[in-house]
């Protein structure tokens, strides 16, 4: 593999590396984050050479799958699942609508990662509503309720201009991720994600307000760094006060193995044996040299169609690794780091008494071992129901109609937890890719739980997700939705 400049340093030539089943020729011309692609290769379908052109905003999930379902038509590469023609699925899940349309204008993506909190005010109910913002100028938009069914949008957590001091505050990459707003003792806390602005790792901050209508104020450290996501908070009484975090290995696994693929490319045709991913694999560790310094959501998009390539026979390309490292001694260590970051693990650590630091040591409680889940879980909540604790949580890819929602029982909140061996909720023919639920109690007392999903054919980063309900009934070794 080389890597070849021109007069221009955003204007360079590839070829694939010797010994990847299929080999190309790409110029790449970056400007303004548009992004110009023109490759030459052979089409698998018939074997004659292509010439072809393509176009990527950079800025935009659209355009990578655009582009890709046309690399696909051309050279025969894997097309991304949310462009596959995918039958209407028949499950029949009594999801609730709740919120179709964004409250607010500076609301610009909709109620990913919903969190509600009830409080009790005068004696009567009264629910808040947060929910992820990505990149948008305002952070963490805050509704409330009377009735879990109508919402008013109250204000942001973070308008313009009020960020947190270590968190970045740029327009593309800043990631304001996963909020969760509880009540301790007299205090309301708000766990979030944000990326730290020195290191750019996702980071778990807090902020605290004496009432949820009234302005929070963020720690001027986070709460716990190194690439963490999902926080979520489990009281367990007035003393004991857990978080949970997902380690986000997801982010990283997919770059490690295209690397380990571009040092070594004869194993391409060893871990994947459709000629489809064989050919996106080859593509990827083509440009390798120019992916690796990209920011991490835009060579997610970018590298997209091969994690679905690796997930879609994800513990098979597990265990195909864990043997390599038996057979080639002399790239052992860089399969381990492979292996080791294609698990992505949810753990849990009691925190001080203010909520700023942890205590103690962590507990790993799950990981990803289904093979539903794919590559990663993430997005957990606990409740607790007749001494029982169910941990619901989302697996595999968000952005496909693959992703879904587990749940695992125990009889203590850090476990040891037992998942029940099949995804709670799925998508349906109306809503694509449920995921990050939240648990509360109706007004009338009943087990509810939160969720967000995509419109079908329109999941991706910075898609509108609605959110929606559906009732719970918890038996001692499952839960049903009603």
């Amino acid at each position: 593999m080389e890597l070849k400049e021109n007069l221009s340093s955003d204007h360079l030539k590839f070829v694939t590396p010797d010994g990847a089943p299929f080999s190309y020729d790409i110029t790449l011309a970056n400007q303004n984050d548009v992004v110009q692609l023109n490759i030459v290769g052979r089409k698998i379908q018939s074997n004659e050479v292509l010439s072809a052109q393509y176009l990527i905003d950079l800025s935009s999930h659209d355009y990578y799958l655009n582009a890709f379902e046309q690399l696909s038509n051309d050279f025969g590469l894997r097309p991304p699942q949310n462009r596959k023609h995918v039958v209407p699925s028949t499950k029949k899940i009594n999801y609730q609508e709740i919120l179709l349309e964004n409250k607010h204008k500076g609301m610009l993506y909709g109620y990913g990662d919903p969190a509600v909190l009830r409080t009790n005010q005068n004696d009567k109910p009264v629910y808040y509503l947060v929910a992820t913002s990505n990149d948008a100028p305002d952070s963490f938009p805050l509704l409330s309720s009377e009735n879990l069914a109508d919402w008013t949008f109250l204000n942001y957590v973070f308008a313009q201009g009020q960020k947190p001091a270590w968190a970045t505050q740029v327009e593309v990459g800043s990631d304001y991720w996963a909020p969760e707003l509880h009540q301790i003792g007299d205090e309301y806390r708000l766990y979030f994600v944000a990326r730290d602005k020195e290191s750019k790792e996702l980071c778990i901050g807090m902020a605290t307000s004496k009432h949820p209508e009234l302005d929070f104020v963020p720690n001027n450290e986070p709460v716990l760094k190194g690439n963490v996501i999902d926080p979520h908070i489990y009281i367990q009484d007035k003393q004991t006060v857990y978080l949970f975090w997902k380690e986000d290995n997801n982010d990283v696994w997919p770059s490690a193995l295209i690397k380990l693929l571009y040092n070594n490319p004869s194993l391409i045709t060893y871990l994947l044996n459709n000629p489809q991913d064989q050919a996106t694999a080859s593509f990827m560790v083509s440009v390798w040299p120019w992916l690796q310094h990209l920011a991490p959501m835009v060579r997610f998009m970018f590298i997209q169609v091969f994690i679905e390539a690796v997930i879609s026979r994800f513990l098979d390309i597990y265990r195909s690794l864990e043997q390599l490292t038996e057979s080639h001694a002399a790239i052992a260590d860089d399969i381990r780091s492979v292996l080791h970051y294609m698990k992505t693990p949810i753990y849990a650590q009691q925190l001080s008494a203010n909520g700023q630091v942890l205590v103690g040591e962590r507990t790993k409680i799950l990981e990803n071992d289904l093979a539903w889940e794919a590559h990663l879980i993430e997005g957990m909540w606990v409740t607790q129901q007749h001494n029982r604790y169910y941990l619901f949580y989302a697996g595999n890819d968000f952005s496909t109609d693959q992703y879904g929602i587990g749940v695992a029982i125990a009889d203590h909140p850090l476990g040891p937890y037992r998942k029940m061996p099949e995804p709670f909720l799925q998508s349906t023919a109306r809503w694509t890719a449920p995921g990050h639920p939240s648990v509360t109690t109706s007004p009338d007392g009943k087990p509810v739980m939160f969720l967000h999903a995509y419109y079908p054919g329109q999941a991706g980063y910075k898609q509108f997700r609605a959110l929606l309900a559906v009732g719970l009934k918890f038996e001692k070794d499952r839960v049903l939705w009603v």
